[in-house]
């Protein structure tokens, strides 16, 4: 199959995956209405063209928490992520690009089996959990391992109700002997994943737990430990505790933002968890620049949902981000090449953001704006937050 472009991926890795996995990655929540918004509402912020600006000296570079980024663009945390591909090393792909990779909590690899794999500090990835004695095991761990950046993610005080995964064999009634013949009518994935790519375990929750977990206690184990009476009083403990930048993954509303200044944290994710979580909330470009209205300047702006591109990543920071995170952009091309995908992935990314930001006159980064480079027509779509209209809510 021809790859042109991060599409071509997503296509491959159907054929490729078990639909338990491939439906994993690609479903939302509910009727998935968030899930479309969000690719569909960034599709539409409409770029202003400019011509003759002499962009010979163009640069994608950026800072951000005191490090220095190819382009402003990491790597999601995603769970389960190597199960997608045997020794996929997503991380080295993104080290080698020079942008930061986020471990997830319910990452298959441990904690200290990805940190000496690359010279970039990583980022690490943790969720609210009622087991306390386990989230202060992770940031002890994470910390030991040099992470610089520990990502915490609010938006799952409770699992989002997902019935793409119930169809699929992730849950549901006889789940497992589902997924044992999904797996043996995917060959490819079968041999190189699900035989050769054990142990198929969940490391960072293994090392704590002190034995072996699969998949049946990704399921379970941690949707039993979601905590819903988390408050940002109960995150005080972590700020204390984690002396490197901190970021709140999971902010919708210019309020939480505001919150989060007042928190003490380095920065935010915009973020509705890739239409995950509940059905129906605004998309990140909907609700991007009333946040960034809100706090831009005091506290890093990073967003995610919806981005499948280069182009993406420019609309993105021209409504007010300041980087932005892929998930399943990375993760299709994961389970289509391993690392040799993420890599072409991410150089396509780099191509797309060169053209756009030629075409568009910006130079830097940090000559990317809405006021510059956002045409009206598209500029209202997310800007105005206006009332869905009778035919968006049918």
């Amino acid at each position: 199959m021809i790859i042109s472009a991060a599409s071509d991926y997503r296509a491959a890795a159907q054929r490729t995956l078990p639909p338990f996995l491939f439906h994993y990655i690609d479903g939302g929540a509910y009727a998935e209405y968030t899930l479309r918004r969000n690719v569909e509402d960034l599709s539409q912020v409409a770029l202003r063209q400019r011509v003759l600006k002499n962009m010979s000296d163009l640069s994608l570079e950026t800072t951000l928490f005191n490090e220095t980024l190819s382009m402003p663009v990491a790597l999601a945390p995603v769970g389960l992520c190597g199960m997608y591909a045997r020794r996929g090393e997503v991380q080295a792909a993104a080290d080698a690009k020079g942008i930061p990779f986020t471990l997830s909590t319910v990452s298959v690899c441990p904690i200290e089996e990805v940190a000496p794999t690359i010279k970039r500090p990583m980022w690490f990835q943790l969720y609210v959990l009622r087991d306390r004695g386990f989230m202060r095991n992770a940031l002890e761990r994470a910390k030991a391992a040099g992470c610089s950046t520990l990502v915490f993610t609010v938006d799952m005080p409770t699992p989002g109700a997902r019935y793409r995964d119930a169809h699929s064999g992730m849950s549901g009634p006889n789940a497992a002997m589902r997924r044992y013949w999904q797996a043996v009518m995917h060959p490819k994935w079968a041999w190189d994943v699900g035989l050769n790519g054990r142990p198929h375990d969940l490391g960072n929750i293994s090392a704590y737990l002190g034995k072996p977990t699969g998949l049946e206690d990704y399921i379970g184990w941690l949707a039993n430990n979601f905590d819903p009476s988390i408050s940002w009083k109960d995150l005080e403990w972590i700020r204390e505790f984690w002396d490197g930048p901190m970021v709140i993954k999971g902010i919708l509303d210019p309020e939480d933002a505001r919150d989060a200044v007042r928190f003490g944290a380095d920065g935010i994710v915009v973020s509705n968890h890739g239409g995950r979580q509940l059905d129906g909330v605004l998309s990140s470009a909907r609700a991007l620049p009333a946040i960034a209205d809100a706090v831009k300047g005091d506290i890093a702006i990073l967003a995610d949902s919806g981005i499948r591109n280069g182009l993406d990543v420019v609309r993105m920071i021209a409504l007010g981000a300041d980087t932005v995170l892929l998930g399943r952009a990375y993760l299709y091309a994961l389970a289509t090449a391993g690392k040799a995908g993420v890599a072409n992935l991410l150089d396509l990314i780099e191509k797309e953001m060169k053209v756009a930001m030629t075409l568009t006159g910006a130079k830097s980064i940090s000559e990317i704006s809405g006021d510059s480079l956002v045409q009206e027509l598209g500029r209202s779509l997310p800007a105005a937050l206006a009332p869905m209209s009778k035919g968006d809510a049918a």
